[in-house]
C-alpha cells in the first residue's frame, strides 16, 4: 500500500488558502477536509491528484501509485455515452477488452437497475452522474481515493448507499473526503484536517469529535491570547515606569532594563496572533406577521411529473404557522414538483384541492437558484427587488461575501456558493412569512448551513423545506413528511440513519 506525503504545503490565490500544510496519508486513513467555500478544498485535491501544482511545498507520492479523483461535475466529453460505456472507458485502452466485465461488477455495487446502463450520461439524473463518476474512479483499482462533494445530488438512500460503500472492508484505499455534510463526514472518515489560512489543524478523529477538540483548542488559544495581551501591557507598563526611575537618578542599569522589557513585549506582541475560526458570510433571513393560522391546505392533491405522470396524493395536509415541514423522499418522487406547485398556488395560480391563504408572502429559494436573473449583476437584483439605496445594497452584498468589485459582475458568472448567498439575503429582503426552500444547503458550506439553521429557528419561520442533509433536517424540521409508495406520510420522527 503506497503513502502521499505533503511537505509545507501552500495554496495562494489573491492571498494565501493555507500554507505550510504537513501531511501524511497511508493505509486505512479516511481524511474529511474541512473548509468555507473558496477555501482550497478542491485545489488541494487536485494537487494531490497530480492535476495541479500547489503554490509552494512538495506533494511525493510513493512510486507508481495510483490516484483517483472524483470531482463535482461529469466530463462533457462523456455525457453522450452509455452509462456502461462511460464507465469502460475509465479502464486503461490495453486493459479494455480483457477486462469489461468488471464494468457490470462495479455497477452492482451501486445497484444500478440494468435500464440505466444503456442510456446516455446526459440524460441521468445528477445523483446517477454522481455514481457514474464514483463507478469510473473505482475500475481503475485505485491506492488512494479524493471524493469531491460527493453527497451532492444524492437522495438519502443514496447517501446511506455510498456510506455503506466507502466503509465496506473491501475499501482499504485510504480516501480524502471533501464535503460539507457533517452526518456523512462522521459516518465515513476516521481523521479531520481543517484547512485555515495561518493555523491548518489535523485531529484524528471524526468530524463531530474534532470540531469540538477544534473549538476547545480555539479557546485555550483565545485564553492564552488573552493572557499574553495582559503581560505585554504589563511588560510596557513597568518598562515605562523603569525609564522614568532611569531618567530621574541618572541609573543607566534602570534605563537599560526597561530597554530589556520592552523588547520582551515587541518580541511577546509580534507572536500574538487570534485563533482562526469557520467564519460564514452574513447570512440572515427577516419575516412579516400574520394572523391567519393555516397557510396551507391540501386536499388530496395529485402531484405530476412534468410529462402528466401522477407521482404521489397529498392526502389531507395542514400546515399551520410555526410549522418547520421536512419534505422527504427520493430523487424523482416528486418533492420538487409539490414545491413548484405550492409556489404557483401562492401566486395566484388555482390548483384543485390546494389553498393558500391570501395573507402568505412566499419566500422560494430553489436548487439552481432559478429565481436569479443571470443576466443583471448582484447590485441590480437588489436594486430591482428592494427600495433600497444604493450605499445599503452595497454594504449588504459585503455582508454575503460579495467585495465592491464583484457586486456588478453578472450573476452567471458567480460560483454555486456565490448564488447561494444572494438568493437568501434577496430571501431575507422580501420579508415573508411563509419560506418554501427546495434544498437550500446545497453550495454553503458548514458555517452557512449552521447559520441558516440558526436564523429559522430564531425567526419562528413557517416553512416547507426539502433537504438531504440529516443534521439540517434534524436541527430545524418539527414534521417531517415522507412520500412513500406514491402517498404523503408523516413520521413521528426525522429518519434515522438506517431508516
Amino acid at each position: 500500500m503506497g503513502q502521499i506525503s505533503l511537505r509545507a504545503v501552500t495554496i495562494a490565490g489573491a492571498t494565501p488558502l493555507f500554507r505550510n500544510l504537513d501531511l501524511v496519508i497511508a493505509g486505512g486513513d479516511r481524511v474529511g477536509l474541512v473548509a468555507g467555500n473558496g477555501g482550497g478544498k478542491s485545489t488541494l485535491l487536485r494537487c494531490m491528484a497530480g492535476a495541479g501544482e500547489p503554490t509552494a511545498g512538495q506533494i511525493v507520492r510513493s512510486r507508481g501509485l495510483r490516484v483517483a479523483l472524483v470531482e463535482q461535475d461529469m466530463p462533457s466529453s462523456l455525457l453522450d455515452l452509455s452509462l456502461e460505456e462511460a464507465v469502460r472507458r475509465a479502464i486503461p485502452a490495453p486493459e479494455r477488452a480483457a477486462t469489461a466485465w468488471r464494468v457490470d461488477l462495479v455497477l452492482d455495487e451501486f445497484a444500478t437497475p440494468a435500464e440505466l446502463r444503456t442510456q446516455p450520461v446526459r440524460t441521468l439524473s445528477g445523483g446517477w452522474q454522481r455514481f457514474a463518476l464514483l463507478a469510473r474512479a473505482w475500475i481503475a483499482d485505485p491506492e488512494l481515493l479524493l471524493l469531491d462533494e460527493p453527497t451532492n445530488h444524492l437522495d438519502l438512500a443514496k447517501i446511506r448507499l455510498l456510506e455503506d460503500w466507502l466503509t465496506s472492508p473491501l475499501r482499504g484505499v485510504p480516501m480524502v473526503v471533501a464535503s460539507h455534510d457533517r452526518r456523512f463526514l462522521d459516518r465515513v472518515t476516521n481523521r479531520t484536517l481543517f484547512l485555515r489560512p495561518e493555523d491548518s489543524r489535523l485531529y484524528a478523529h471524526p468530524y463531530g469529535t474534532a470540531r469540538r477538540l477544534l473549538a476547545d483548542d480555539d479557546a485555550a488559544a483565545a485564553a492564552r491570547l488573552d493572557r499574553d495581551a495582559r503581560e505585554v501591557a504589563r511588560l510596557r507598563r513597568s518598562a515605562g515606569e523603569l525609564r522614568n526611575v532611569g531618567i530621574n537618578s541618572r541609573s543607566d542599569a534602570a534605563q537599560k532594563k526597561s530597554m530589556q522589557m520592552a523588547a520582551r513585549a515587541d518580541a511577546l506582541e509580534r507572536s500574538l496572533r487570534p485563533p482562526e475560526r469557520l467564519r460564514a458570510a452574513d447570512i440572515r433571513l427577516a419575516s412579516r406577521d400574520t394572523h391567519a393560522r393555516v397557510l396551507l391546505a391540501a386536499d388530496d392533491v395529485t402531484v405530476r411529473a412534468p410529462d402528466g405522470r401522477a407521482l404521489f396524493r397529498t392526502g389531507k395536509l395542514e400546515l399551520r404557522q410555526g410549522d418547520r415541514a421536512v419534505l422527504l423522499g427520493p430523487n424523482g418522487a416528486g418533492k420538487s414538483q409539490f414545491v413548484a406547485l405550492v409556489r404557483r398556488a401562492a401566486g395566484g395560480e388555482a390548483a384543485a384541492g390546494l389553498r393558500v391563504q391570501p395573507s402568505v408572502v412566499l419566500g422560494y429559494l430553489d436548487q439552481q437558484m432559478s429565481q436569479l436573473d443571470g443576466g443583471g449583476s448582484p447590485h441590480d437584483l437588489l436594486a430591482a427587488t428592494s427600495r433600497l439605496g444604493d450605499q445599503r445594497i452595497t454594504s449588504l452584498l459585503a455582508g454575503a461575501g460579495f467585495p465592491v468589485d464583484r457586486q456588478r459582475q453578472p450573476v452567471g458568472r458567480l460560483s454555486p456558493g456565490q448564488r447561494a448567498r444572494l438568493g437568501l439575503l434577496a430571501l431575507r429582503l422580501a420579508e415573508p412569512n411563509f419560506f418554501v426552500l427546495d434544498e437550500p444547503t446545497n453550495h454553503l458550506d458548514i458555517p452557512g448551513r449552521e447559520q441558516l439553521e440558526t436564523e429559522i429557528l430564531a425567526q419562528g419561520a413557517t416553512a416547507l423545506v426539502v433537504s438531504h442533509d440529516r443534521s439540517f433536517v434534524a436541527a430545524i424540521g418539527s414534521r417531517w413528511l415522507r412520500i412513500e409508495r406514491g402517498r404523503l406520510v408523516e413520521l413521528d420522527e426525522p429518519p434515522s440513519d438506517d431508516g
